[in-house]
């Protein structure tokens, strides 16, 4: 979970902020609470996320994976993209063991190759799990919450 969370923050922080600007409005109700306000302990992956910028980490991510732009993510790609993170934080790759391969096998599944579309829905299906309340926005509370029922 954590090199997901790396590699998500990673890919963020190179496409998150011009995105985010040109984000349409949201469409949760004006009740919602606010996106994006990052938490003291965990900073931008704690924050408040509304479903858009999910799919915008989503797209962030795929792009930043599929290394010849050919509009299918591999589980060679997805590997490469790993080891290259795991290197930039000066970790070894966790091949085919650990929270990296929990990863990969998440976005692949038995898959040898997972398109956008594809990736973009498993990203919002999790994001759907993590609403509680369905009002559109995730927020820290309802990610603990999440993680806590998955024991259960």
């Amino acid at each position: 979970m954590k090199t997901m969370i790396s590699v998500a923050m990673l890919s963020a922080t190179d496409f998150g902020t011009p995105a985010m600007a040109q984000q349409a409005a949201p469409t949760a109700p004006a009740t919602a609470t606010a996106p994006a306000t990052p938490t003291a302990r965990g900073g931008r992956m704690q924050a408040d996320r509304t479903r858009v910028e999910a799919q915008q980490m989503a797209d962030a991510m795929f792009t930043r994976f599929d290394s010849n732009h050919d509009g299918l993510l591999t589980r060679e790609e997805a590997q490469q993209a790993l080891a290259a993170a795991a290197a930039e934080r000066g970790q070894e790759a966790e091949a085919g063991s650990g929270r990296a391969q929990r990863m990969l096998d998440r976005m692949l599944g038995g898959a040898v190759s997972v398109s956008l579309a594809q990736f973009e829905n498993q990203a919002l299906t999790r994001f759907d799990r993590q609403d509680l309340n369905h009002d559109g926005v995730v927020t820290s509370a309802e990610r603990h919450q999440g993680w806590a029922n998955r024991g259960q």
